[in-house]
């Protein structure tokens, strides 16, 4: 059975800060290079994900999330373009998968859930980078994404230390009826 993943509402993602934080935490703890240097403390963690809350509600960002016994143990976001020329177009940000949640497909799950939020959102290209030699590379090719290239000593891991990292785009069926582009786009 695969995970259920679900849409936060601005107000939802609010009441869901400390589980995002602790889940953040746990992904850089991981290794995961998602923007964030070790050590990473609960308050710098938190004002992350409510600085968030604007672009989610005007439409600019949707975040889902799974959850295991009322736990957050993954959540991905779709980065909506703001441009008027760029409204095709959107970009998979910040999947994370709790580490103790790993192996059991709720990555794929997430991948898939932020395509199809693009996909119902009228998007019809995807863009997202990652670490180079990663776990997530792996994903990212094995769900038919297509690799553009490699950029070295373009971020750093967690630990500091600059990494490569490959870029990658998915093109999306496109909608049979008129999109219905993100709020405030």
């Amino acid at each position: 059975m695969s995970p259920e993943v679900v849409p936060l509402s601005a107000d939802e993602l609010l009441d869901a800060v400390d589980d995002l934080v602790e889940l953040l935490i746990d992904t850089v703890l991981g290794g995961a290079s998602i923007g964030f240097l070790t050590p990473l403390d609960p308050a710098t963690a938190a004002a992350w994900w409510r600085a968030r809350i604007p672009a989610v509600r005007a439409g600019q960002l949707s975040v889902r999330v799974s959850r295991d016994a009322g736990r957050i143990t993954g959540t991905v976001g779709v980065a909506f373009a703001d441009k008027p020329n760029a409204r095709h177009r959107a970009e998979i940000v910040k999947l994370m998968v709790h580490r103790d949640a790993r192996g059991k497909g709720l990555g794929r799950a997430l991948l898939s859930a932020g395509e199809r939020a693009a996909a119902e959102s009228g998007v019809t290209l995807l863009l997202l980078d990652t670490e180079t030699g990663s776990p997530a590379e792996t994903l990212y090719r094995s769900s038919g994404w297509t690799a553009v290239g490699t950029v070295p000593g373009h971020a750093a891991d967690p630990a500091g230390t600059l990494r490569p990292t490959t870029f990658f785009y998915k093109e999306l069926p496109a909608p049979s009826s008129t999109p219905t582009y993100p709020r405030g786009l």
